[in-house]
């Protein structure tokens, strides 16, 4: 492949140089059990309890409210699972939005299979949820609220403050997923109202396999992985250093850079979304024109595919992704465009472009005309596309 522009940030993100020669000493000369007690476990334990600074430090939490996990996924799924099992008591009632990452939407149809309840929040057109609607939807009966930071599709940003203050004044606890947030935007837990909160290492140039549970300290909650007393007795398990290690780099990197980073992926997002809408007819934008993640641009293009238009991005040697996905032979559009009112001829078309601190102008501007060359392609075999124009 002659060139390479990748434009997939929000699936994965590479492992920075300094991340992982920090984390390198962790696989050789210092590969003790933190969990041991003689002195050359020492290091390790040293270097564990230095990451769950760094981790905490991005969000305004204390460090021992941080609990390191194997990603956002099973972060989500510890943080609704055993918050519902703790709570039952009180009551059986799950409050998230229709545009959830599938943990969350997955964990909540397990919980509906256990006798819970789940109210699935509507969204308007940029995928924003109702805070009236959030107000009433709260009964007595409900123990969580669960909506994202930030949607992983159309970049949307929930207004999470004020869903934290509605959620800490009916004294129901609320989770986050921060997944796409963290690392990203400005997130403080505190200020936020946030109760529990999951992120994951390699949406910010960490280790994949590494992810975190943030839980705020007098939070009732259960053990999600039964077995040892590591992480406080809540979570049993050898802890993987090496992954922890390069977690607490990156977030410091994001920490250090946040500001200046964002600024300038907002001017390159910018810059792809306007040429993009004034070039490409019959395109739109998907997900909030200003509230929205840095370096998320979200579009639908009418009269094509998806999945036909990354096969020619791919072989130009642009990496981005498609809000449709295909499951089990047939084509489905994404449950978040449908969720923000498109229908499905038109989610099916739907292309992400997520950038990085990396990412040039000048990638910017070659991707855009070449994508005006590949929508055009597509569209002239498209017998939709030539009845449309027939018909203008």
């Amino acid at each position: 492949m002659d060139r390479l522009i990748y434009l997939d940030n929000a699936a994965t993100t590479p492992v920075k140089k300094v991340v992982l020669e920090e984390m390198l000493p962790y696989f050789g000369e210092a590969y003790a059990n933190p969990s041991a007690l003689y002195r050359f476990a020492g290091e390790a334990t040293d270097a564990v309890d230095k990451a769950r600074d760094q981790a905490a430090a991005l969000i305004g939490a204390k460090p021992e409210e941080i609990y390191f996990t194997g990603g956002g996924s099973e972060s989500d799924n510890w943080a609704i699972k055993a918050a519902a099992q703790a709570y039952a008591s009180k009551g059986k009632h799950i409050i998230t939005s229709r545009v959830e990452h599938h943990a969350v939407l997955h964990t909540c149809e397990y919980l509906q299979k256990q006798g819970f309840e789940v109210t699935y929040l509507g969204v308007d057109e940029d995928g924003r949820v109702s805070l009236e609607e959030l107000k009433a939807a709260i009964r007595p009966d409900t123990i969580l609220i669960s909506v994202m930071a930030a949607n992983n599709e159309i970049g949307t940003v929930q207004p999470v403050e004020k869903i934290g203050k509605i959620a800490r004044d009916a004294g129901v606890l609320f989770h986050t997923d921060a997944v796409q947030a963290y690392g990203h935007i400005p997130v403080h837990v505190d200020e936020m109202n946030i109760d529990m909160l999951s992120a994951s290492g390699h949406k910010l140039n960490g280790p994949k396999g590494t992810g975190i549970l943030y839980i705020r300290k007098g939070v009732k909650i259960r053990s999600f992985i039964h077995g040892g007393a590591q992480e406080r007795r809540r979570r049993a398990g050898t802890l993987n250093v090496p992954g922890i290690v390069g977690f607490g780099k990156a977030a410091q990197l994001a920490r250090e850079t946040l500001a200046q980073r964002a600024a300038a992926q907002e001017k390159l997002r910018d810059h792809l979304i306007r040429r993009t809408l004034a070039e490409i007819p019959y395109a739109r934008l998907n997900g909030s024109r200003t509230d929205r993640l840095p370096n998320n641009a979200n579009f639908c293009f009418r009269f094509i595919e998806g999945e036909s238009m990354l096969i020619l991005l791919d072989q130009l040697g642009i990496c981005a992704s498609s809000g449709s996905a295909c499951t089990s032979g047939a084509l489905d559009p994404s449950h978040v465009l449908l969720a923000i009112g498109l229908p499905h001829e038109i989610a099916h078309g739907s292309l992400r472009l997520t950038l990085s601190e990396d990412t040039t102008e000048e990638e910017i501007d070659y991707v855009v005309d070449e994508l005006k060359k590949i929508i055009a392609r597509l569209r002239d075999m498209s017998p939709l596309y030539e009845d449309f124009i027939k018909n203008q």
